[in-house]
């Protein structure tokens, strides 16, 4: 059995937490793990090898899956990089086509909660069995309320107790408040989990059979792809002609071999603030308070900050959330439009939608203090043995001057040992390098100036990340 941890979701409910540069996946957020994180050691007790996954993101992600993995000392049998996002068909078809034909993939989104993990691992036993017989396997979610922000899964007959295994009759898209309460009425409707199991050969034997298209595209992509340091990065022009579906659409709905298990073991999907207040502890007043709150006359409200004090006086049902470059305040039963104020950043152009202002490098990370449109200062934080790439700027010259640590400058044709309290100038057009060559991290102020201040100003000539190609 592999694990098939599905990580390239963007998460833009939970803005302004979630970014598309550094999604809810990567974001302790129900516990001190992060998402994934406890994706993965929720697989500890199982077989002993779910402790190898098999992990599919984008590439701006990759460094932050790999150090991640790397804290919970979990060796990922691949790390597929998807050059374009094409939905989750696609992706488990390239996790089928890196595995043995008679391998079991369990494909599991990497940001749900689970509580139950005993009962999580009893489904994922019957999962498997059912999958040696060819069977193709979701995991329908016991529903405890009707909810109108989940697709459903009617068995064909749910009157059998116990931990079975049923046909499935139908898929049903997100429903309306009425109807997602005659469904959980009903008693043979669960929320559609987005989680399943099954041998990679029959995967990729139903999807010939319903979607070639996809498939063939999704072969070349992954016959020609590259090793490049930990990741497999796929043809980019043979997975951009892939057709962008789900697995639900692609194979589930239409195949006679699905069957669907009940899981009742205290799932969620996060999928929005609300969600994330409901999981989580509350004090005598119904607030979840995460840093430094002061609450008062405040009550059933989620309140979230991650530096200043957030104080709130007489408020109920909100959700405040404050971040370095932005402050969410949203009614509680309306959280589910937090997309639109996503959508209306790119529509804008802004960065808030994709970064926050604290960015992360495989080298370390970098954050905004200030600027204009003629400069910009940054504190940047480069780990013990680390390195950034050998590279030039044609619009901006830079001023670093030490705060911790010992630096190693290349600059131009020379190398300089910068300590506490020293800087050195780097002009326009110059080649240059910083790296630690310390134990403890190295920390700069960086001061730029030019006419142009974009990180696409960045040519490089060489990089111990790959990232040589890029512009």
């Amino acid at each position: 059995m592999i694990p098939v941890v599905l990580s390239g979701g963007s998460g833009s409910r939970l803005w302004p937490l979630s970014r598309a540069h550094y999604p809810k996946q990567f974001i302790p957020l129900a516990s001190e793990q992060t998402m994934l994180q406890e994706t993965l050691g929720r697989l500890q007790g199982l077989r002993a090898e779910a402790l190898s996954p098999l992990v599919i993101c984008n590439e701006q992600h990759r460094f932050m899956v790999a150090e991640q993995l790397r804290e919970m000392d979990v060796v990922a049998q691949n790390i597929l990089l998807e050059p374009v996002g094409r939905n989750t068909a696609p992706a488990v078809a390239l996790a089928a086509l890196a595995a043995a034909p008679d391998d079991i993939l369990l494909v599991l989104p990497a940001d749900h909660v689970i509580e139950n993990i005993t009962a999580f691992h009893s489904a994922i036993e019957l999962a498997c069995s059912e999958a040696e017989k060819g069977a193709l396997v979701t995991f329908g979610v016991v529903p405890t309320s009707a909810q109108t922000g989940y697709g459903y899964i009617q068995a064909a007959s749910a009157e059998a107790s116990g931990l079975t295994a049923h046909s499935i009759q139908q898929f049903v898209e997100k429903p309306d408040l009425a109807t997602a309460q005659a469904y959980v009425d009903s008693g043979d409707y669960y929320w559609n989990s987005g989680m399943f199991a099954f041998k990679a050969g029959r995967y990729l034997e139903e999807l010939e059979r319903y979607q070639p298209e996809m498939l063939s595209a999704c072969r070349a992509a992954f016959d020609g792809s590259s090793v490049d340091l930990d990741f497999t990065r796929l043809d980019e022009a043979a997975f951009s002609a892939c057709p962008d579906d789900s697995i639900d659409y692609a194979v589930m709905e239409k195949t006679d071999s699905a069957v669907v298990i009940p899981l009742d073991a205290g799932w969620s999907d996060i999928g929005s603030w609300s969600a994330l207040w409901d999981i989580s502890e509350k004090d005598e007043q119904g607030n979840t308070c995460k840093g430094d709150v002061l609450a008062v006359d405040t009550h059933d409200s989620y309140l979230h900050t991650n530096g200043r004090l957030l104080a709130t006086v007489g408020i109920k049902d909100l959700v405040v959330v404050e971040t370095d470059d932005a402050v969410l305040v949203a009614d509680k039963s309306r959280v589910q439009d937090v997309k639109t104020v996503v959508n209306q950043l790119q529509a804008q152009g802004r960065s808030e939608r994709e970064s926050h202002r604290k960015v992360y490098r495989p080298w370390g990370m970098y954050d905004s203090i200030a600027a204009n449109s003629r400069y910009q200062t940054k504190r940047i934080v480069v780990n013990p043995g680390a390195r950034l790439s050998l590279q030039k700027h044609y619009h901006r010259a830079e001023h670093w001057v030490v705060v911790q640590g010992t630096g190693l400058v290349t600059r131009g044709d020379e190398e300089v040992v910068l300590s506490v309290n020293e800087s050195v100038y780097i002009p326009i057009g110059m080649t240059h390098r910083l790296e630690n060559p310390g134990v403890i991290p190295l920390e700069i102020i960086e001061v730029q100036t030019g006419d142009y201040l974009g990180e696409d100003d960045i040519v490089r000539f060489d990089d111990q990340y790959g990232r040589v190609e890029e512009k």
